[in-house]
Order: C-alpha cells, then sequence, then structure tokens
C-alpha cells in the first residue's frame, strides 16, 4: 500500500501543526536553515512544556500551500528511509489544504493574555487527508493531558504516535517567527513497529501587504533511533546525523469570515 510509505515522510510535516511553548535559543535556528542540508547533529532545544505560542498574526482560518523543493539521503544507498524513493514524486508538486490557529483556553500568559495556538487535531487531520486521501486517515487526536503528544489512527489497525520532546523558538524582527522540534515517532501496526526521531525546523516571515500571507522555509530531518541496527552507521565523531532531509515552501492565504 503506497500510502502506508508516504506516511513516513507525512508525519514530520503533521507536526508543524503541533509546536508548543520553548524558550529562545542563543544560537540561531535562521543559520541551521541557511546551512542545509550539511547538518551535524541536533539543534540546541529545551525540554518542551506547554503549547506553541504563536505571534498574534497566525490567528484565523488559513490556506497553505505546501511544495516540497529538495530532498537529500547523505547515506543512500546504505542506508534509506522507508519511502524516501517513493516521496520523489512530490517534489515541485504543490498541496493545498487548510489550517486554522485559535486562541488558547486554558490559561492566561504571564502578561495576562490569551496565546494564540495550532487548532493541532483539525490541523493534523487536513494536512493528512490532502496527502493520503479521505480513506486511510480515520482520526487525529491530541493527548488531553499531553498538548505534545498526537496520535494519527489509520485503516488496517495502524497508527502513528508522535510526541515532541523539546524545542526552541527564535524571534529576531517582529514580522519572523523560528521554531525548531525534536519529537519521538512509532509508526504501529500488527506486524510491525517502527521508531525514529524527526526534527522539524521553520521559519515564518509575514508578508505585510493586502493578501495578508506568511510564507515559511521548513526542514524535516529524520534520524534513526538508536534501536535501528544502521544507528552506529549514522554517527560522526558519535553525534548522529539526519539519514533524510526534506525542504519545504509553505504558503499562507488568509481566509475571511
Amino acid at each position: 500500500m503506497k500510502w502506508k510509505w508516504r506516511f513516513f515522510w507525512l508525519t514530520g510535516l503533521v507536526l508543524l501543526w503541533l509546536l508548543c511553548s520553548g524558550t529562545a535559543q542563543a544560537s540561531s535556528l535562521a543559520d541551521r536553515l541557511a546551512s542545509f542540508p550539511d547538518w551535524q547533529g541536533k539543534p540546541p532545544t529545551q525540554v518542551s512544556q506547554g503549547d506553541l505560542i504563536y505571534p498574534d498574526w497566525f490567528t484565523g482560518r488559513w490556506q497553505v500551500t505546501t511544495t516540497l523543493t529538495k530532498m537529500v539521503a547523505p547515506f543512500a544507498p546504505d542506508v534509506v528511509t522507508p519511502g524516501f524513493e517513493s516521496n520523489r514524486q512530490f517534489i515541485d508538486q504543490p498541496i493545498l489544504f487548510p489550517v486554522r490557529f485559535v486562541e488558547e483556553k486554558r490559561g492566561l500568559l504571564p502578561w495576562g493574555k490569551r496565546g494564540i495556538i495550532s487548532d493541532r487535531a483539525f490541523n493534523g487531520m487536513s494536512l493528512a487527508k490532502a496527502y493520503l486521501g479521505d480513506r486511510p486517515v480515520l482520526a487525529v487526536k491530541v493527548d488531553p493531558t499531553n498538548p505534545n503528544r498526537q496520535i494519527t489512527l489509520l485503516r488496517d489497525e495502524r497508527e502513528l504516535v508522535s510526541t515532541v520532546t523539546t524545542r526552541a523558538i527564535e524571534s529576531a524582527e517582529p514580522n519572523q517567527f523560528i521554531t525548531s522540534e525534536v519529537f519521538q515517532q512509532e509508526f504501529r501496526s500488527v506486524s510491525q513497529l517502527y521508531f525514529n526521531q524527526v526534527e522539524n525546523t521553520t521559519a515564518y516571515q509575514r508578508q505585510v501587504g493586502e493578501n495578508l500571507a506568511i510564507v515559511a522555509d521548513q526542514v524535516t530531518a529524520i534520524y534513526l533511533s538508536p534501536q535501528d541496527p544502521d544507528y552506529f552507521k549514522t554517527l560522526d565523531n558519535l553525534v548522529p546525523r539526519p539519514v533524510a532531509l526534506y525542504r519545504y515552501r509553505l504558503e499562507f492565504v488568509k481566509i475571511s469570515g
């Protein structure tokens, strides 16, 4: 089933909508994006706590167009992640889907204001259907006790459990917002249990103009789990390197109403 292998790639982008709060780092996430694809190890991050609070200019409903622009497998052909080659069909193919960002309901920020967060279940389901179609995806759920944990239920008793473990944010300019997250994911089926780690590093830029648009540069990096037999092949001076990197361009256009 082709959609099964697409799902390994899709999960990195799904987590775009599951970002949670963090503290800005001294090192530059912008520099990390500029150094693509020469990534050595993971970015400096802190343990994730709570939801990510987005800038106010994310508020509302958006039509998103995401385009895979480049994909790199640094250890190919010796080590290649499942579905990597089949994902080449998405290069330069725009994918459209709606998303929404809403006011956080569970508490006030320290300065007495409610923050803007991603509607994670809606956005995750929207993106999954855009890539996989309506039939394979049964539901996308967020753990009510832990906003960092998402479960995507698929047909044939398959599911993906994704848990954000660490993150960083950076906002050097009023119209710029950069995030980086590292999360664990488990792909579960009746006959298979597959683990890996994923990093999403994304730079959002607000476009000031009548179209109320946001553009973003995003890289999703896949790292092998230490339980993987090929894990030690990915180490450089004991530092794990990604085995697959995907770069996207995202464009957000505001939906009225």
